[in-house]
């Protein structure tokens, strides 16, 4: 798929598409809110028609009033609005699947604006600036590896997780967590220290010149 095929009238639309799936109340559980990344991802890779993977990251890098910076920083990525564009900034030193990962997930951030404070209420365990994160992650992994694609994949003969991690071109951390989160392959031994392959100190950091204006 070229972007030559993404109409003028869905690259309009597309945010305030997936923002009108976020509920006009706050949620009720943070599993509500990765409902809701999900929900969104699947209906970006609709407007599109995805029906293969890779998935290309254009669907996104192409969207009016998105500009995409490769930079020199100690995190993966950032995305902020400037005053006339939403400006998403990737660590120009990673690899290209993390840096397609990076830029899904940032995408979700762009999307939740001015949304946040409903989707994520937190709990004892978890703060909802890390909540934000973890559905960036989800939306990040439901976007590029959906799971229709994935089980079409895997069981049509392509199970090794490096394959299929190559196949959609995201890293083979991301293609583990994805297995486990559809059901294919069965998560970890509750005595395994939990960990995120996606924990790195991202920040979600929305400049003090943020502005709704044009959005």
């Amino acid at each position: 798929m070229t972007n030559e095929t993404i109409t003028p009238f869905i690259e309009r639309s597309v945010l305030a598409t997936l923002r009108a799936l976020i509920p006009n109340r706050e949620v009720r559980s943070h599993s509500e809110a990765k409902q809701v990344a999900e929900h969104q991802a699947t209906r970006l890779l609709e407007l599109h028609g995805i029906e293969d993977g890779p998935v290309p990251v254009e669907l996104i890098a192409d969207l009016p009033k998105i500009e995409i910076e490769m930079v020199n920083a100690p995190v993966s990525g950032a995305s902020f609005w400037n005053g006339s564009n939403w400006i998403i900034q990737l660590n120009k030193y990673e690899s290209y699947s993390r840096q397609r990962f990076t830029l899904a997930h940032e995408y979700k951030h762009i999307v939740d604006h001015n949304r946040a404070d409903a989707l994520y209420i937190g709990n004892r365990d978890v703060t909802p600036a890390e909540q934000a994160e973890q559905a960036a992650d989800y939306f990040a992994g439901c976007l590029l590896v959906p799971k229709k694609l994935l089980k079409r994949a895997y069981y049509g003969g392509m199970q090794r997780t490096a394959d299929l991690a190559a196949h959609f071109q995201v890293s083979e951390a991301a293609m583990t967590v994805r297995l486990r989160q559809t059901g294919i392959a069965e998560a970890a031994p509750r005595c395994t220290p939990k960990s995120a392959p996606f924990s790195r100190s991202w920040q979600y950091r929305m400049s003090h010149r943020a502005q709704t204006q044009g959005v």
